[in-house]
């Protein structure tokens, strides 16, 4: 993949990237305790507030169909 500064993009060369795992022991890079509030997009450290993104959330796909619709009713179909 292309990036805007016209270099290619490889995730596994990019280091160490600390993300909330579902159904695993978690321990908080900041303070290595274990208590997590869980939001939708957000794991956030109980003790030291430390947020992680949620490891789920990168596998989203963007398959829903947008519908637009005109004035005049017609329909027009993005994927």
């Amino acid at each position: 993949m292309l990036t805007s500064f016209g270099t290619n993009f490889d995730p596994a060369k990019r280091g160490y990237h600390a993300v909330y795992r579902e159904n695993q022991v978690n321990h908080c890079p900041g303070c290595g305790r274990t208590h997590w509030y869980v939001g939708r997009t957000l794991a956030e450290c109980g003790f030291c507030a430390t947020a992680l993104p949620l490891s789920e959330s990168f596998r989203q796909t963007s398959n829903a169909a947008i519908i637009h619709r005109s004035s005049h009713g017609q329909r027009a179909y993005a994927a």
